[in-house]
């Protein structure tokens, strides 16, 4: 076997299991430990684990919990890609949410600007100001307590107005994916929060998130992986993560 399928085969047992020992591999390959060292310096050297004592473990780091004008403005190419993907999916007659994301601001730009003729519901601020020349789309906006950081309302009154609302659709952002845990997180317990009661009130369910947010860990869990009926994404998803998607039975758009 070739060093880079060994490397990959590696990285595969990394993310299903979430960790690797020196020994197991050595047994498996049926090559030196040492060997197996230098293969996971290697890739400790790429950052996409980091090294233990006898193994390693898949390096993930604590997700940033940014504003929403930094957001708007980082990752714009796989947002865009996202929300065109995302826009795809909506059709004539959808009651659809979009909580507060940067990828859900684009999303709602091609929806304005379209004769797509939905309900549109949000708790995000600024995106009715998007809608004042549109005449296809009804817009309902919750009310809440205002939260200027994200962008959108927040709180127990803007969960209690959500949920006399069904919806065709909702699309939610995430701050990661967990694949060896099979979780869903978020940086805040009120996004949480309201995140799980729109997926409840909702018959079809998407996740938007580039590929970055699938090396990145969160404070809270929201929801798991087969809540969602797709994971929507970018192109730069690895195969390994493609892997670990079918085989806990995620479809990937």
């Amino acid at each position: 076997m070739f060093t880079e399928e060994r490397l990959e085969q590696i990285l595969h047992m990394l993310n299903k299991n979430g960790r690797v020992k020196v020994k197991e591999l050595s047994e498996h390959f049926n090559v030196s430990e040492g060997m197996i060292r230098k293969d996971l310096q290697r890739l400790e050297g790429d950052g996409v684990l980091k090294r233990t004592y006898g193994g390693a473990i898949l390096n993930r780091t604590l997700s940033k919990n940014s504003s929403i004008t930094t957001r708007m403005s980082e990752h714009l190419d796989s947002k865009d890609l996202i929300s065109k993907k995302a826009f795809d999916l909506i059709i004539d007659g959808d009651v659809i949410f979009l909580e507060t994301s940067s990828i859900n601001f684009l999303l709602a730009k091609l929806i304005a600007n379209s004769n797509k003729h939905i309900t549109l519901i949000t708790n995000m601020a600024i995106i009715p100001p998007l809608f004042s020349d549109n005449e296809t789309a009804e817009l309902i906006c919750i009310g809440g307590i205002y939260n200027k950081k994200h962008g959108g309302v927040f709180g127990s009154e803007v969960i209690k107005n959500i949920s006399k609302y069904m919806f065709s659709k909702c699309f939610l952002g995430s701050c990661s994916v967990n694949l060896t845990a099979n979780c869903v997180g978020t940086m805040e317990l009120e996004d949480g929060n309201l995140k799980e009661t729109i997926i409840a009130n909702s018959k079809e369910v998407y996740l938007l998130v580039e590929n970055e947010k699938f090396t990145l860990d969160s404070t809270y869990r929201f929801a798991t992986l087969q809540e969602f009926d797709a994971i929507v994404s970018d192109s730069e998803i690895s195969d390994e993560i493609k892997h670990e998607l079918k085989r806990l039975d995620v479809k990937l758009i």
